[in-house]
């Protein structure tokens, strides 16, 4: 657990349905185009359910891991991070967030990633964590260059959005 002003990151858990829920569904509109797998499994509380017991199991595997960030006073659900694309052999992961639309551009994702990108290299001994954008996503690589990570270039037609639109993503990488 990672504690900072008046915020935690905590792994996600089973019994965090309600609050994990509520916070898709009101960023739903948000993450559609880029979290194509969180909107598409999430359309109700039983699908939820479904879908947060996959990434829990997935976590046991060692091979995905699921974060939210709680606001400590009221306990909501403020923003989501995650680790994924594991390769151990390297070892690295792909990092992906999202904050609340009440609280966005109020620099709290900044300074969240900032304590999560540290924690995961100390905790699971990762040598590069990367992340991959959109050029529309101005915020995330504002976030992105303020956390230390830098541009590694461009991928074409890397990513296909909820409407099947091939896209271009910007990779940012940063090293231990």
């Amino acid at each position: 657990m990672i504690k900072f002003e008046n915020y935690i990151i905590r792994p996600l858990e089973n019994n965090d349905l309600a609050p994990y829920f509520d916070l898709v569904e009101r960023n739903r509109k948000r993450l559609e185009d880029f979290f194509t797998g969180t909107t598409s499994m999430t359309n109700s509380k039983e699908d939820t359910e479904v879908f947060l017991a996959e990434m829990i199991k997935r976590r046991e595997a060692k091979t995905y891991f699921p974060f939210v960030l709680v606001d400590s006073e009221t306990q909501n659900f403020i923003g989501f991070f995650d680790l994924k694309n594991v390769d151990w052999s390297i070892p690295k992961a792909e990092m992906g967030c999202y904050t609340d639309k009440d609280f966005a551009g109020k620099g709290i994702t900044s300074k969240a990633m900032g304590y999560f990108v540290t924690y995961c290299f100390k905790e699971f001994g990762f040598k590069k964590i990367f992340l991959r954008t959109h050029e529309s996503n101005k915020a995330m690589q504002i976030i992105a260059e303020k956390c230390g990570f830098e541009k590694e270039g461009v991928l074409r037609m890397d990513y296909k959005t909820t409407s099947g639109e091939l896209i271009d993503l910007i990779y940012y990488g940063k090293l231990k």
